[in-house]
């Protein structure tokens, strides 16, 4: 069977490039609660004539509303969601499971699409999903085929896959950096792409030279055109294309390059690829659909679209340069140089004249130009071809993409004539208005039938089969035929335009919100997360009496947990925060460590560890209480916020749910990006992944130093996974006490690299204000004096 190929559209013109370059589905999202919010989107009073116009013409139409939801927010999302259902969304893409339940109680028949910015990695994630009532998930970009081919034979759930587009440098869903950096939520759709920003390497306090290497987090562009019979025979069901803020021309563009690929014709021409390089690109690679490549994702040089590479400049000369051509130029287009700086205002213009001159060739440029930046030796790219954009804009500037119908007349002397029309699963039948009569001459013939019927040029169909079933020869007049196509057609559009009759619960929101149950509160507790035995130890010195303990590398869990049940202290373990087929070894041992709990990282470990405590952790994205009531429902002792909520968000959130459930993180080193790419192995080896990298992440320290000089640490787990903290920390000891009043109970403060008095500074005054015996602001102020970089309230800011 083949996959659907699924096409982004961030407005209307965008939505037309799809459809009539061969998309078999649409995804787009609505203005408010979705990844894209720079996107135009669509209105969610237009939905109804969006899916009206995508099912007349046999394309699905998929609404993305794939962010957090905060507490104050789902009775506007309940109202948007029975606005979808109704106007017939062909599924609904999220990623809040409880938004997932309130979905599925205000509606049983509309689909749910779990999108990737669920973090889904394994087939028992799949499963766990799957008991929310999803019926398709989009899998994480960080999947090789054969673990895609692994996961599908594991579970009967459709697989989508992204093969196209702008790749995230962090686990989608992981992604903290633009909340930490500037207050703006990833998983609110407002990504500040700081992982296009340049960083210097610091390797043991030193700044390591890169040369023209600059962004060390910026993936080159995923093409995976060449893989699609591989993840056809891996039984992928969806081939995603990113691209909801990209140009129509994109669209139409990579829509027909899948679409043909799909069709049997993978390899490209090479006038397609440089199309596809055209439209957008930073350089393509396969991602990690061919397995994980440190040296082939990032190639540091520069983070924007180039399009496609002329060549260098070698000689200049009166408002010419010449260069050795390595792809097409001709006048009109428009080009850049590139001298190596992308955060340099470069110099750029149209081409006016191309002149061959041996293995040269020389372009002439207008007074548009600023020549003052134009050096020998830049790189030259064509970043506009205005040919190219008339002939994709040519593809959905009309009506061209038709849906195929058959056609059966029938009849007989002295009754009306039939017509039956079918798409393949709508049938509409219809009769003349007058009756056939015996012809005298030039009856009905098949030839003649077929010219009348296939004039449906102002229709969305066109005609395939047609069945003449006619007894005796037989007369109608023309344009009683022409009336009955007309009809017919008009009848079967709208019959395909009608939205699916649904049933739309109302007031589903109240439902999932009676019931209520308040565990007993016990008594403030300060939490310390501990990523080093030397920690754990002052923590236990102080009287710290629950330590949860986070380590890069887990053998010592063993030995930590005998060390603090001896203190008779609890103890909870963190496994890695990613799970992947073939890891199941990690979790056993840390269950077999025997802990009090583990922190639950992932919906594996939510399965996985049902026989230990478990603590529903900060990457469960838990930000209102229907995702509360989920996690609670699944048995976890309490739940960690999702970092995106403010001091007013979490109250919120609090006042809706037992406060005693939350622990509520105070202190902490945000962790940023959390990815597969190896900053150790791209940029301190010449190794491809961890068989081959000589493993530099156990001996050497590693910092990223970004624009404003911030040096934000690089720690990788038991996985080979790295996770970027920010150098900054912070603290919400101001709003201690608005939350102990509330009700919270469990108060966690994180260490990452703190020594010894650091350690205990940060336990003591933390204890002080839990206990009564100091002022949270004046912690923060002591704090913010104290550390050489300050500290923040982060999001939790007023």
């Amino acid at each position: 069977m083949k996959p659907e190929v699924l096409a982004p559209a961030g407005d209307l013109e965008c939505l037309r490039a799809a459809v009539e370059n061969g998309a078999d589905a649409v995804y787009f999202g609505v203005r408010r609660h979705n990844a894209r919010a720079r996107a135009s989107n669509f209105a969610v009073e237009e939905l109804a004539d969006v899916f009206s116009y995508l099912h007349a013409r046999g394309v699905k139409g998929y609404v993305a509303f794939n962010t957090l939801l905060f507490t104050h927010e789902l009775a506007e999302a309940q109202a948007t969601l029975e606005t979808m259902a109704r106007a017939g969304a062909d599924a609904v893409i999220l990623q809040d499971l409880g938004v997932a339940r309130l979905v599925r109680e205000i509606s049983s028949d509309l689909p749910m699409h779990a999108s990737t910015q669920t973090t889904t990695t394994c087939a028992e994630e799949i499963e766990a999903i799957r008991d929310l009532g999803f019926e398709r998930v989009i899998l994480a970009r960080e999947l090789s085929i054969r673990e895609i081919r692994r996961i599908g034979e594991k579970t009967t759930v459709p697989l989508e896959v992204f093969v196209h587009g702008a790749l995230c440098v962090a686990y989608s869903g992981q992604c903290l950096t633009s909340e930490a950096l500037g207050g703006r939520s990833a998983n609110r759709g407002a990504c500040a792409q700081a992982c296009r920003q340049p960083y210097d390497l610091i390797v043991d306090g030193r700044k390591k030279e890169m040369g023209e290497r600059r962004y060390l987090l910026s993936p080159q562009d995923l093409a995976a055109v060449d893989l699609v019979p591989e993840l056809v025979a891996a039984g992928v069901a969806a081939l995603k294309i990113e691209g909801r803020l990209k140009t129509p021309e994109y669209v139409a563009a990579t829509t027909a390059a899948y679409r043909r690929a799909v069709d049997g014709h993978a390899e490209l021409s090479r006038e397609e690829e440089r199309t596809l390089r055209q439209v957008f690109s930073r350089g393509f690679s396969h991602g990690f659909l061919s397995g994980t490549d440190h040296q082939a994702l990032v190639d540091g040089v520069s983070p924007k679209k180039r399009g496609l590479f002329l060549g260098r400049v070698e000689r200049m000369d009166d408002r010419r340069v010449r260069l050795r051509l390595e792809n097409p130029v001709k006048p009109g287009d428009g080009v850049c140089f590139d001298f190596g700086d992308p955060e340099a205002d470069e110099a750029g213009g149209r081409v006016y004249e191309v002149k061959p001159l041996g293995r040269q060739v020389e372009l002439a440029f207008g007074a548009d130009l600023d020549w003052s930046k134009v050096h020998v030796g830049d790189r030259v790219w064509k970043t506009d071809d205005p040919a190219i954009n008339r002939r994709l804009r040519a593809t959905f500037e009309g009506l061209q993409r038709r849906v195929s119908v058959d056609a059966l007349m029938e009849g007989r002397a002295g009754e009306p004539l039939r017509l039956t029309l079918c798409d393949g699963h709508r049938r509409v039948t219809i009769e003349s208005e007058g009756r056939l009569e015996i012809a005298r001459a030039r009856p009905l013939t098949v030839a003649y039938l077929r010219e009348h019927l296939g004039r449906l040029g102002a229709t969305p169909f066109e005609l395939r089969e047609l069945d003449v079933r006619l007894e005796g020869e037989v007369i109608l007049p023309v344009s009683q035929i022409n009336q009955m196509r007309r009809r017919a057609s008009e009848e079967l559009e709208s019959a395909r335009r009608a939205a699916p009759v649904r049933v739309v619960r109302e007031g589903a929101l109240a439902r999932l919100r009676t019931e209520s149950r308040e565990p007993v509160a016990p008594m403030a507790e300060l939490v310390v997360l501990c990523r080093s035995m030397e920690q754990m130890r002052i923590a236990l010195a102080e009287g710290c009496r629950t330590i949860e303990l986070d380590f890069e590398d887990v053998r010592p869990y063993r030995d930590a947990v005998a060390e603090v049940r001896e203190r008779g202290a609890w103890v909870a373990l963190a496994p890695p925060r990613v799970h992947k087929l073939g890891e199941e070894g990690v979790l056993r041992f840390i269950a077999s460590c025997l802990p009090n709990a583990v922190l639950a990282r992932n919906l594996m470990h939510v399965r996985f560890f049902r026989d230990l405590g478990r603590i529903g952790d900060f990457s469960l994205n838990v930000a209102n209480d229907l995702t509360v009531r989920w996690a609670m429902d699944q048995g976890l002792t309490r739940y960690v916020p999702a970092y995106d909520l403010s001091i007013e968000q979490m109250e919120d959130l609090l006042r809706a749910t037992a406060p005693a459930w939350a622990e509520v993180v105070v202190h902490q080193h945000m962790p940023m990006f959390h990815m597969e790419h190896c900053v150790f192995a791209a940029f301190l080896t010449r190794g491809h992944d961890c068989t081959n990298c000589g493993r530099p992440c156990d001996v050497r320290q590693v910092r990223l130093r970004d624009w404003t000089g911030h040096e934000h640490p690089v720690k990788a787990d038991v996985g080979c996974r790295n996770t970027v903290y920010n150098a900054v920390p912070q603290s919400a000891s101001p709003y201690i006490r608005r939350l102990s009043a509330l009700g919270v109970r469990w108060f966690r403060v994180e260490l990452l690299l703190h020594g010894p008095d650091e350690t205990r500074r940060l336990i003591r005054g933390y204890r002080e204000v839990l206990e009564g015996r100091g002022d949270g602001r004046v912690l923060w102020e002591d704090l913010n004096a104290s550390d050489y970089v300050g500290v923040t309230r982060g999001p939790l800011a007023e």
